[in-house]
């Protein structure tokens, strides 16, 4: 199971430059979860796309964030 989920919708152009900061970071792995149709996903993530979740706290990061950004939010212990 994964630790982290990136949640975002197709043709999402935020959502690539997350994949882009996402690899920056060198993040090892992470499942990506397509919110499109899903009536819960949507309801709970709508426009907040892309948003990444830690599964193990629950924690969410959401869009707006950068390398520096997001590797502090991993490190968050």
């Amino acid at each position: 199971m994964f630790r982290l989920t990136l949640f975002q919708r197709d043709d999402c152009h935020l959502c690539d430059l997350a994949l882009e900061v996402l690899a920056q970071a060198r993040v090892p792995e992470f499942e990506s979860v397509f919110i499109d149709g899903d009536d819960d996903l949507e309801a709970r993530y709508g426009t907040r796309v892309p948003v990444l979740r830690d599964g193990d706290s629950g924690i969410e990061l959401e869009w707006p964030f950068g390398v520096e950004q997001l590797r502090a939010w991993l490190a968050r212990g």
